[in-house]
């Protein structure tokens, strides 16, 4: 099965991961690889989690994604201040996630892109003057708006490609690894790239380590492995492949800025302390954040 192949691939570039790191820190034991080996044994057991979930039938993986919206809607709300009367409004915001995912289960599409943009965002304002506590209120509806959207509307498209080809759950869970696999592989790529030649800065206030060449080299790196991986792993023709390729690279350098704005706005390096060497579950989301529904779309109206 093509499915099982493609994660076997990427276990596969994990363990030669793994073994070179070890080689390094017998080679090289006056160099700190404590935060790499830390980034690496996290890479295990998310990809692990991440296998498993692709793997499960639709009910498993739509669980699935719900408790990963769960768990960084929560972190996210830590991250941001609030207020004590607020907690009619959150818990509207914790409910939303089952009942959303459960939209994305029964791929109720139309209900489902109308749900969280339309009527959370409408009605949770409202149950904040149920408390009559005005201060703050647009900062605080602002905040919680964010973070619904984010954590738990976009992230939700990942989902909604698993079970968008109703007939063939290989077809979307090989969508979902695809567009997750590429999302990660702007990440390194941009970062090599930058890393290498990296000279002028795109954001210097923002994210000082991006820069024109890693974003570049991450778009180019990003375009050609797609155009190559779109044709086998999804119905995707290769200029299609290439396209959606160029919308991941950028969308995703697009949401590892916005999340490294929030961060510096609320004066934190990562946005929490869940998954060790990488920081928080945000830290890892924020790319496909934004490249999930741009992607999710692109896919609905080329092909479905």
């Amino acid at each position: 099965m093509l499915l099982e192949k493609s994660l076997a691939v990427i276990f596969a570039l994990l363990l030669t991961a793994t073994v070179v790191n070890r080689l390094l820190i017998r080679l090289r034991p006056d160099k700190d690889w404590q935060e790499l080996t830390l980034r690496i044994r996290t890479w295990w057991a998310i990809i692990l989690l991440f296998s498993l979930a692709m793997l499960s039938p639709h009910w498993l993986t739509i669980t699935f994604f719900a408790w990963v919206s769960f768990m960084a809607l929560k972190e996210f709300l830590t991250l941001v201040p609030s207020r004590q009367s607020d907690c009619i409004p959150i818990l509207w915001l914790f409910i939303s996630v089952p009942v959303n995912y459960w939209l994305v289960g029964n791929g109720w599409y139309e209900i489902f892109v109308l749900f969280i943009p339309v009527y959370v965002f409408l009605l949770l304002p409202v149950g904040m003057i149920i408390t009559g506590e005005t201060q703050g209120f647009l900062r605080t509806a602002s905040q919680l708006h964010w973070g619904i959207m984010t954590t738990v509307y976009a992230l939700s498209h990942v989902a909604f490609l698993v079970v968008l080809p109703a007939d063939d759950k290989q077809t979307g869970a090989l969508l979902a690894l695809f567009l997750v696999s590429l999302t990660e592989l702007n990440d390194i790529a941009q970062y090599i790239w930058g890393k290498a030649f990296g000279r002028i800065k795109v954001t210097p206030k923002v994210s000082p380590g991006k820069t024109v060449a890693g974003l570049l080299g991450g778009v180019a790196t990003t375009s050609l492995a797609a155009a190559g991986l779109g044709p086998l792993l999804t119905p995707l023709t290769w200029s299609l492949a290439l396209l959606a390729g160029v919308v991941i690279s950028i969308t995703g350098f697009c949401g590892d800025v916005v999340m490294s704005a929030i961060k510096r706005d609320r004066g934190v390096k990562d946005s929490g302390t869940l998954l060790p060497g990488h920081g928080g579950i945000l830290d890892r989301l924020d790319s496909i954040i934004f490249t999930a529904p741009i992607f999710f779309h692109l896919i609905r109206y080329a092909c479905y």
